[in-house]
């Protein structure tokens, strides 16, 4: 499987799933499991709905630009 989220996107992903956690825990409400979701993908670098729109992570991509004289 191909990685398709950059470190920025893992760190951004990372947070977003705490706060949700906390959230959840702090209200003692279920809302708190959906911060699995943004965890896991931060945790294995993949997001399915990235492969389905087709973006790819450009910072990710082993592909240099070459200058042409």
């Amino acid at each position: 499987m191909k990685k398709n989220i950059g470190n920025t996107d893992k760190i951004i992903r990372s947070i977003i799933g705490l706060v949700i956690a906390v959230i959840g825990i702090y209200y003692k409400s279920w809302f708190g499991l959906i911060a699995i979701i943004p965890l896991a993908t931060a945790m294995i670098g993949y997001c399915p709905l990235y492969s389905l729109f087709k973006k790819e992570d450009k910072s990710s991509s082993k592909t240099k630009q070459v200058k042409k004289k």
